[in-house]
């Protein structure tokens, strides 16, 4: 498409808007997010010499490589905020540049903010589910590739997430590292207690000890005595991965408790949705923090979105599109009322961006 309007000078300002046209049945709301994304690949939007040769390989001719040697982007995006709760047919992102650069950009704009959203709206559910408890970030292992890691990083600090285990994401972005023990470590040792010691002397910080490898409540009490040995009364913790979390958590408090170390942590996970996260909650179990992977990580219920990526305006003039049996109207295109320049943070008002 893009090469056939260079061809025929097909050149004029072009406006896509990029929303999600229906909500799925397990969402009320959503969470934008991949704005940064998409604004770095819009500012490095170039054809290399190596990818005009792969072009011309499967029959590109060279006014089209001439043509796409000189693209860049050089346009408008507007944008909400990262982090606004949005609707169907809200619009997230729209762009307006030269019809064929705007159209080039469309599938990664829409993979990067169909992920970045998915992820984010996921994670707010968390947040909201948790009630001011802690969340972690546990994702990396069970996400759809590295990139998708990341992504889900991100989103979750977005959406209000207080660390991430996964370090690489926490450097690249200035985010809270955070991170216990897998089984695999206490079963390398003699024993559950040999394991917690090591722990506590290699990092005496604040660690939390995994406690439920062999019998949960056997290594609270385990835990106990390390965390008294070591003096660290005020900044150890433990965490529970599997069973009846409710129950072992109101067990592991009575045993810290009776100990006198009323502020040593209980951090639970274990595959939980937000759902599971929320009823703990609600029973008052006397737990402090959740980490969260797999179900965040692929946003399980809902894995993806139903974005689109339309053209509204051509040229000076509004386009519409509509599938001959659909009664749907197009998307309704809110403003704020209020210059794009002077409203940065209003509710309904839109975030704007260069690059020129």
């Amino acid at each position: 498409m893009a090469s056939s309007y260079l061809r025929r000078g097909m050149d004029a300002p072009a406006t896509f808007s990029l929303y999600v046209r229906n909500l799925p049945s397990e969402r009320g709301f959503l969470v934008a997010a991949g704005l940064d994304a998409a604004l770095a690949f819009l500012e490095t939007l170039a054809f290399e010499e190596e990818d005009l040769a792969y072009l011309s390989s499967i029959g590109f001719d060279e006014t089209a490589l001439d043509a796409f040697r000189r693209l860049r982007f050089d346009g408008d995006v507007w944008a909400v905020p990262e982090g606004t709760v949005v609707y169907a047919n809200e619009p997230i992102l729209e762009v307006t540049a030269p019809i064929p650069v705007a159209q080039l950009a469309e599938s990664y704009l829409l993979n990067a903010v169909t992920l970045h959203t998915t992820m984010a709206s996921k994670a707010a559910r968390y947040v909201v589910a948790a009630d001011g408890r802690d969340l972690v970030d546990f994702a990396l292992r069970r996400t759809h590739g590295i990139d998708a890691a990341m992504a889900v990083t991100r989103a979750s600090a977005i959406a209000g997430f207080a660390a991430t285990s996964n370090v690489e994401g926490a450097r690249r972005m200035g985010l809270r590292p955070a991170g216990t023990m897998a089984h695999s470590y206490i079963e390398s040792f003699g024993d559950e207690l040999e394991a917690f010691r090591a722990f506590a002397e290699d990092f005496p910080g604040r660690p939390t000890f995994l406690v439920d490898t062999y019998d949960t409540l056997g290594g609270v009490r385990a835990a106990i005595e390390v965390i008294v040995e070591r003096g660290l009364q005020e900044s150890g913790g433990i965490r529970i991965d599997s069973g009846d979390l409710d129950g072992l958590s109101r067990g592991a408090r009575s045993l810290l408790d009776e100990a006198g170390l009323t502020h040593v942590r209980i951090f639970v996970s274990g595959g939980l949705d937000e759902r599971e996260v929320a009823a703990l909650v609600s029973a008052r179990a006397p737990i402090d923090a959740f980490g969260v992977g797999t179900q965040l990580g692929v946003s399980f219920d809902v894995p993806c979105l139903e974005s689109v990526y339309k053209l509204v305006r051509y040229d000076g003039r509004p386009e519409r599109w509509r599938t001959p049996t659909s009664s749907r109207s197009p998307p309704r295109r809110r403003r704020s009322g209020r210059s794009r320049a002077t409203s940065p943070t209003a509710r309904r008002s839109w975030w704007t961006r260069s690059t020129r």
